[in-house]
């Protein structure tokens, strides 16, 4: 019997192609595991009316973790438009599976690394390294959502914040809410896990990423809560700035910062401009972590036009699984694959196209398996 069950989850588009890749690395190193299939994707939204089966659910409360390609997803009534007839006006909405996937199994901690590694000409700058701790499930994407707007949601709106009246001869069906709901748990939660990092790995600062001046109580709820854990690890400082002028401040000086910690848009958005710091999507991986369970994915998406191609940078995916070996507990196993990631980007003979080379996706990951 393997020592480890990993779900096997290509998902779409360019998801199968990373996959492919990583498998390959994978099995040359010879990680002792089996990888079970699992269906998710837009076909199954198409075709069964939802993108994650509880079969793929159920299979995945079997294994240790798993390995996530991509996804597609689409607005809601364009997704709908692309179910088959039988299940058109049904009343199915699209659900994100990932998003499905970080909430029903508490995947509370996103930690997206963006590091430079020598050598890669896509680099902003060289010695970034930075690290995202972003809070995973709950914040404007935890799905509470309305359209139309029903009446006494809008009247309780009223009653609780009087400048919701202002909007009060908008026709309901003219208007959306999405609610950003915060919990001091949450927030608490992903900031101690920020400065627990730092601790162990001997990072200079954590800094916190939000908007109490305009978001007064939920980002005021997020950084008073981060103040006081704070308190807890008094020699590493914690910094606090403003989402759009972190946006400026990292572009300028990204070399000043260390740890990254913000709830779960400003996390995603932030984390996507520090991949692009360091080599673009293509280097960026993420870690979907829980207490029981982990999802490990690239951050790329699924890139529907280069699908099949065997094209796309597979470095986002194999940093994945480097993550995901750190993860099982297999640390010596995930430094030796980082070494050989770095040693071909460094060696620059072979690249794929965002790095001004011709060569493909399973191009790389073969000579990163020969340096093994």
């Amino acid at each position: 019997m393997a020592t480890y069950k990993i779900a096997w989850l290509p998902g779409d588009g360019v998801g199968n192609d990373v996959m492919e890749g990583a498998r390959l690395v994978l099995d040359a190193m010879k990680l002792d595991a089996e990888y079970i299939h699992g269906d998710i994707g837009w076909e199954f939204w198409r075709q069964e009316g939802n993108a994650l089966p509880d079969r793929t659910m159920d299979m995945l409360r079997t294994t240790n973790a798993a390995l996530f390609g991509a996804i597609t997803s689409k607005p809601v009534a364009e997704a709908e438009k692309e179910l088959i007839p039988e299940l058109q006006g049904k009343g199915l909405i699209y659900f994100s599976p990932i998003v499905r996937l970080r909430q029903e199994f508490n995947l509370h901690t996103n930690l997206r690394p963006c590091k430079a590694y020598a050598g890669n000409p896509l680099n902003y700058k060289e010695g970034i390294d930075l690290v995202v701790f972003r809070e995973n499930t709950e914040g404007l994407y935890s799905g509470i959502e309305a359209h139309p707007v029903p009446d006494d949601l809008f009247d309780m709106m009223c009653k609780y914040s009087p400048k919701a009246k202002r909007f009060a001869d908008i026709p309901r069906e003219d208007m959306a809410v999405t609610t950003r709901l915060v919990t001091r748990k949450g927030c608490e939660s992903i900031v101690r896990k920020a400065f627990e990092y730092a601790k162990k790995y001997n990072r200079k600062s954590v800094t916190l990423i939000e908007k109490p001046n305009v978001l007064r109580q939920t980002g005021g709820l997020f950084t008073r809560t981060a103040r006081k854990v704070a308190e807890e690890y008094p020699g590493i400082p914690l910094w606090e700035t403003n989402i759009d002028a972190m946006a400026m401040w990292l572009v300028k000086n990204p070399d000043t910062y260390d740890v990254l910690v913000a709830g779960n848009m400003f996390g995603d958005i932030i984390s996507d401009l520090a991949a692009q710091l360091v080599g673009g999507l293509g280097f960026a991986s993420s870690g979907n972590i829980g207490d029981e369970f982990a999802v490990f994915e690239p951050t790329h998406g699924s890139a529907p036009k280069y699908a099949g191609q065997n094209k796309v940078n597979p470095m986002a995916m194999l940093l994945s699984a480097k993550m995901m070996l750190d993860y099982l507990g297999e640390t010596e196993m995930g430094t030796k694959l980082e070494s050989a990631i770095a040693t071909v980007i460094a060696e620059g003979n072979v690249r794929t196209y965002d790095m001004g080379g011709s060569n493909s996706t399973q191009d790389v990951c073969e000579e990163i398996a020969r340096k093994f």
